[in-house]
């Protein structure tokens, strides 16, 4: 996968990423700045889910956005 290109466009991805994990707040959005593994950590704390189920969600949400 090539993350590089989520975060290239953070601006247009936070709506995106808001969608999918609407606890995360603005504050969050700006602090990750299109890096996975801080993508990753926020919304494990948010959500109280474990790294390897955060992992698989995220390259699942990353696999649905349109090219």
């Amino acid at each position: 996968m090539d993350w590089d290109r989520v975060e290239g466009n953070w601006k247009q991805f936070k709506g995106k990423v808001k969608e999918q994990w609407g606890k995360l707040t603005d504050d969050d959005l700006d602090q990750i700045a299109g890096k996975r593994d801080q993508l990753e950590g926020k919304i494990q704390e948010r959500y109280g889910l474990e790294k390897d189920r955060v992992r698989q969600d995220v390259d699942n949400w990353y696999g649905r956005q349109d090219w």
